[in-house]
């Protein structure tokens, strides 16, 4: 009698039949798209129908997403590291060590002197999932990453415990040019050292190591990242995709009749019932109100249009987005642009201007100035006045909102930053660390994932009646509950609201870890793209049971501060680059190593529309910058010594 393994992941199910002989004569790998039940129905038909297997079969079920499938249906479950540990004991004796990634888990099993397992528990970096985000960022296919890091020439240090943080490291390389070719392969080692230090924790890990799980069976640049940091040559076996399912196989003895189990997965249904928050809004009404109170908290957008007075430019370079804002002596708005960067912000930065001067030749652009992760580059590439550092820049903003401001909130794409304001001066920062789950790319992802634009799926949740309770967790586990909500009968609208509401709570007990309302302050200015989300505005305010200000340009008030410290400098005359010379604008982009001492630092050098106009990054002290005569300070360590 043939015997059945199904391996249920949380992604993927991975399915085995061997034969009387335990030889694997039949091998399939398949996504499911959270309908489980229905995949599984579908293989096991499909089965059927080939003559793969006859009406009596011994049936195993394992896996993270298996097993209530197998209590419900009453068949035998094996636990995925035992599993794991059959398999490898009977394919691939002698193994010491094995390192499992799948799509959102990562285990190291140490197999010698009895068996540890370590996982991962809170944070989903550096697993299958991860990686497909990275490939979203460098705009490539997932099966590409690999291809391309083949051609790699060095590795940059990326952070891989969010990835969203690891967003933060790769665009601005970017921005600067990197090959993504380098970025590739070092997204490979980031997920090695994760894994390795995060889960090993100082264990060593050695003798004869393994590795399973899709993406190390797909990705053999991957593999060699992990042989390379080891220090060996890791074992990769023949079928390593399917050791779950395969140690499940082995593991199961009891007889199942396939009609009947097809029968009991039929009727088959979660009985779980989702936890739910209260509405954001109870009724039409209750949004009217909402609307036309936040509709009062706003800039004039006007027209370039006919209009001849002085202008002054503020640019926000942020991490994924670029902002572009022209104000006016009464500082309305005249010319406004919010933009993805694409990983090039200067040729979004080019082409802005090129727009604005070809249909407005005679424009006066009285000053100008910049902000965000790319202040400098933008500064230089563009001649611009002044730079101004971004917690800086929202603060003259909300200023202008609200002068008697005392705490500014500013989500955005991957960052929360929180100021409290004292005495008219920033007097505390907080900022998200180790996790972005509550960032704008959070939305966005599952605004994509669930095949939403982000503006549809927001409004989605407005007046939806359970909004699911999700509380605040890494995006890659939350997609799990997400899942799981949608299994148990959560329509978009309510997961919709419950993200939004997820999003505050990270923003507030995570990053700020608010105990109460009244520490945040009285007179509260939200900002970023993210609360243009009035879903996520709505939660914000529900959650500490007050009133904010929400300005009309919340996801441009990076760039609109920029633009009134510009106006403030009071210049004659700006340096901001002119009609004649975006014409004959170039940009290029050098990688060279430093020669300047046994570092030998990986220079990145941007020139533009000539050699004297160029910024140099990647450096660690002044000698590529060409600065002289520094003036030293004293030795910390000699004046500590002297005077405590």
């Amino acid at each position: 009698m043939v015997k059945l393994g199904l391996d249920i992941g949380s992604t993927t199910i991975k399915c085995v039949i061997l034969n009387e002989k335990e030889e694997l004569v039949f091998s399939n790998y398949k996504r499911h798209y959270s309908h489980i039940k229905e995949s599984i129905q579908e293989i096991i038909k499909d089965l059927k129908n080939h003559k793969l297997i006859d009406e009596e079969i011994i049936l195993g079920i394992s896996g993270s997403a298996g097993m209530g499938i197998a209590e419900g249906c009453g068949v035998t479950f094996v636990q995925e590291v035992y599993a794991t540990r059959i398999a490898a004991n009977r394919l691939i004796p002698g193994t010491d060590c094995i390192i499992e990634l799948g799509g959102e888990d990562a285990k190291i099993l140490f197999l010698t002197n009895g068996m540890e397992v370590r996982m991962n528990g809170t944070c989903a970096g550096g697993t299958g999932a991860f990686i497909d985000q990275m490939a979203t960022l460098l705009n490539v296919d997932i099966t590409e990453v690999n291809e391309l890091a083949k051609s790699h020439t060095k590795i940059y240090p990326i952070a891989s415990r969010c990835g969203v943080f690891a967003k933060s490291d790769i665009q601005p390389l970017l921005n600067q040019g990197a090959s993504k070719n380098d970025i590739s392969a070092s997204i490979f080692h980031a997920v090695a050292n994760q894994t390795i230090g995060g889960l090993a924790q100082g264990r060593e890990i050695k003798g004869n190591v393994a590795y399973l799980g899709g993406p190390l069976t797909f990705m053999s640049e991957l593999r060699n990242s992990f042989d390379e940091i080891l220090k060996t040559k890791g074992t990769f076996p023949e079928n390593s995709l399917y050791f779950v399912a395969l140690g499940t196989a082995y593991a199961s003895k009891d007889v199942y009749k396939v009609d009947e189990f097809l029968n009991k997965l039929e009727e088959y249904s979660s009985i779980a019932k989702y936890a739910f928050n209260e509405p954001l809004f109870k009724n039409e009404e209750e949004l009217n109100e909402f609307n036309i109170r936040h509709a009062k908290d706003k800039v004039e957008v006007l027209t370039l249009e006919g209009y001849e007075g002085p202008l002054y430019l503020g640019i926000d370079s942020g991490s994924t987005t670029l902002k572009f804002v022209l104000i006016d002596e009464n500082e309305n708005i005249r010319f406004a642009s919010y933009n993805q960067n694409k990983g090039n912000p200067v040729d979004v930065i080019r082409k802005l201007f090129v727009e604005i001067y070809d249909k407005y030749p005679n424009i006066n652009i009285k000053g100008s100035a910049s902000t965000g992760y790319g202040e400098e580059l933008a500064k230089v590439a563009f001649k611009l006045d002044s730079g101004l550092v971004e917690t800086m820049a929202h603060f003259k903003a909300a200023r202008k909102f609200k002068k008697d401001v005392d705490f500014i909130i500013d989500i955005g794409g991957q960052d929360i930053k929180c100021f409290q304001i004292e005495n008219e001066a920033i007097a505390n920062i907080f900022l998200n660390e180790a996790c972005s789950s509550g960032c704008g790319s959070f939305l966005q992802t599952f605004a994509n994932a669930l095949g939403y634009d982000i503006e549809e799926f927001a409004n989605l949740g407005l007046l939806a009646q359970k909004p699911v309770d999700l509380g605040s967790r890494c995006t890659v586990f939350m997609n799990s509950s997400v899942k799981q909500a949608q299994k148990d009968g959560a329509t978009i609208d309510n997961i919709s609201a419950g993200l939004s509401i997820s999003v505050v709570k990270n923003a507030l007990y995570k990053v700020i870890r608010c105990s109460s309302k009244e520490q945040l302050g009285k007179n509260i200015v939200v900002q970023g793209g993210t609360f243009l989300n009035k879903a996520v505005l709505r939660a914000f305010e529900k959650e500490l049971n007050c009133n904010v200000v929400s300005p009309n340009i919340s996801g441009l008030m990076g760039a609109y501060g920029a633009a009134l410290h510009a106006k403030s400098l009071g210049l004659d005359e700006s340096t901001t680059i002119k009609p004649s010379e975006i014409k004959e604008f170039t940009h290029k982009v050098q990688n060279i190593p430093c020669n300047g001492c046994n570092n030998h630092c990986s220079l990145t050098i941007n020139t533009f529309g000539g050699s004297k106009n160029r910024i140099i990054s990647g450096n660690k002290c002044e000698k590529p910058l060409g600065i002289k005569n520094i003036d030293k300070g004293e030795n910390l360590y000699e004046y500590i010594l002297i005077n405590l």
